[in-house]
């Protein structure tokens, strides 16, 4: 019994002793870096399922996650549960008893142990291009092509356009295509050209503020928006967005966006953000996230061994 504790001593001197190995169990729909050195150096980022023995930390991806994956927790080692997407699509982010499996989080979440969210200094500084002319007759624009919802976005979206034009480029009540499709430049070219972007999520939950409502600002197309009730936490000003929570139905947000289409100076007091700074809780919360998630976990891990 004695050597057994002995290996185990080895094994946990042996690992402080080298640059500590992070390994992602399974990195299904996640843009990483490649293998090798992250954060500085101060970590060592695989992929291979291999060297789960040698980890000190593993990554499991939650939303890809089999239910019959099984992997053994070596002594020493740290679980982490990772996740972009929102817990009320993904519930097992809320299951106490799966969660417990892991001693750090790293997902969406301001308040999970390495926040993620979708706001980054990339796109912070993106927000400072100028807003182009409105040249689409419409005033509203809708993208979306994933039919999952629980937030009810398609059929508010389905009767906001019984009171006024919504051109739809996504597959989900699609009424105009894109002449060609290059991804996000066609995307953010599209919406543009229009005074107001629906960015409604498939989902409402606590900080699940994503690409919808950063994309139509970068744009320079005022963001209608449907989702996490924070919003204003991940807003550069308060006066760049509408809130569909502040109106009674579709019908009076039909109303109110008409009449600021049709009305110059109140419409441009959402785009005077473009030209001022921002408010000083969003370049907090910017600093926060400098450097990518995977950098971030690997200061972490470093600090903490």
């Amino acid at each position: 019994m004695s050597s057994v504790f002995a290996r185990l001593r080895a094994a946990r001197k042996a690992r402080r002793a080298r640059v500590p190995l992070i390994l992602f169990f399974n990195p299904d729909w996640i843009s990483l870096p490649p293998e090798g050195p992250i954060g500085d150096g101060c970590c060592e980022l695989t992929f291979d399922r291999e060297r789960l023995s040698q980890a000190d930390v593993v990554v499991f991806h939650i939303p890809s996650l089999s239910s019959s994956t099984t992997a053994r927790k070596w002594p020493g080692q740290r679980w982490v549960a990772m996740s972009m997407e929102s817990d009320v699509n993904y519930p097992q982010l809320l299951d106490e008893s799966l969660m417990a499996m892991f001693d750090l989080t790293m997902t969406y979440r301001l308040d999970s142990d390495v926040p993620s969210p979708y706001l980054n200094l990339a796109i912070a500084e993106a927000m400072r291009t100028p807003p182009r002319a409105k040249t689409e007759p419409a005033p509203a624009v809708y993208i979306a092509s994933n039919w999952r919802d629980r937030s009810g976005r398609t059929e508010y979206v389905r009767e906001l356009m019984r009171h006024m034009p919504v051109d739809s480029y996504g597959k989900c009540l699609q009424n105009r295509t894109f002449r060609e499709d290059r991804g996000q430049s066609t995307k953010l070219e599209t919406i543009s050209a229009y005074r107001f972007t629906l960015a409604f999520e498939n989902s409402i939950s606590q900080d699940y503020v994503t690409e919808k409502f950063f994309d139509s600002l970068i744009a320079g197309s005022v963001p209608v928006y449907l989702g996490a009730p924070n919003v204003a936490d991940f807003a550069p000003s308060l006066d760049c967005f509408i809130d569909v929570r502040d109106f009674s139905g579709p019908a009076a947000l039909a109303d109110y966006l008409q009449s600021l289409a049709a009305d110059d100076d109140a419409y441009d007091r959402f785009l005077a953000w473009k030209s001022q700074p921002f408010r000083p809780e969003f370049v907090s919360l910017v600093e926060r996230f400098r450097t990518s998630s995977m950098d971030r976990l690997a200061r972490t891990i470093a600090a903490t061994r």
